[in-house]
């Protein structure tokens, strides 16, 4: 990316505070300036009995999934208090980020990750996950999400149990002189990397710090987001980036900026 493309922007960053620096510095590298507002917390979820037999029993699965670079963290380290990740089991990994986690983290390849789209749609579609009848199958999350791969998984004859390894919380919502700050030109472009960070920032607002938020131009990682954007009544059209790393993310903001010179309001699209 060429130094200068986000000249003069400046991007509110709500990843967690332990994830967002290497996007805000991929913002500060192309001229922008990084402006990091997390909308969740992340934390590890308390060890409760059934949690601790099923990392116990991680030799007896046949597949470990994890959902998103905070499975994999949280669920290695908790793995490691009861013997480890398994050199036998195999591992799946929904998107980019939690794939060079896992293998930074474990040193060795993932086995499963869907080549294009990072979803769990893509990674059900994979030739391995088709004939799962009685395969033992883990799944790494945070507490609650989408029951969309154990459902689909269950129906395929699989068994399957949730590691929820880690809990999401919402932070302080903005004070009003950052709000203030924001309103007056501190912020022109928002990015969110989650649907629940979405729903959060929007519930922090006030009535004139909404009407803000809604009319921003809002970059996001995934059509559930987008769509999500929609309900809440953006006013634009979610720029929605190919997929959830921050090298895609800043694709989509480089594409916004250079149709946009000036950052003049854009056209809806």
């Amino acid at each position: 990316m060429a130094r200068g493309e986000l000249a003069g922007l400046k991007v509110l960053v709500t990843r967690p505070a332990h994830q967002a620096r290497p996007l805000c510095d991929l913002i500060e590298q192309a001229g922008g300036e990084a402006v990091p507002f997390p909308v969740l917390a992340v934390e590890a979820a308390e060890e409760n009995e059934t949690l601790q037999r099923l990392l116990a029993s991680l030799h007896d699965c046949w597949l470990a999934i994890f959902i998103s670079p905070n499975a994999v963290r949280f669920g290695i380290e908790a793995a490691a208090r009861h013997g480890g990740i398994p050199v036998t089991l195999l591992i799946a990994a929904v998107g980019e980020g939690s794939r060079r986690e896992l293998e930074q983290r474990l040193g060795r390849p993932v086995d499963l990750v869907p080549p294009d789209r990072y979803d769990s749609e893509a990674l059900l579609a994979l030739p391995a996950l088709q004939k799962v009848a009685g395969r033992r199958v883990v799944i790494f999350r945070g507490s609650g999400g989408r029951e969309l791969l154990a459902q689909t998984l269950r129906a395929r004859g699989a068994q399957v149990d949730y590691a929820e390894v880690y809990r999401r919380t919402r932070t302080s919502a903005p004070d009003q002189a950052t709000l203030l700050r924001w309103i007056a030109g501190g912020v022109n472009a928002i990015t969110v990397t989650s649907s629940e960070g979405l729903q959060n920032l929007y519930d922090m607002m006030d009535e004139r710090g909404r009407d803000w938020l809604l009319s921003m131009p809002l970059f996001v990682v995934s059509e559930r987001c987008a769509a999500l954007a929609e309900r809440l009544g953006f006013r634009r059209k979610a720029h929605i980036a190919r997929h959830a790393s921050d090298q895609a993310i800043m694709e989509s903001l480089a594409s916004w900026a250079g149709r946009n010179t000036g950052h003049a309001p854009e056209k809806q699209e």
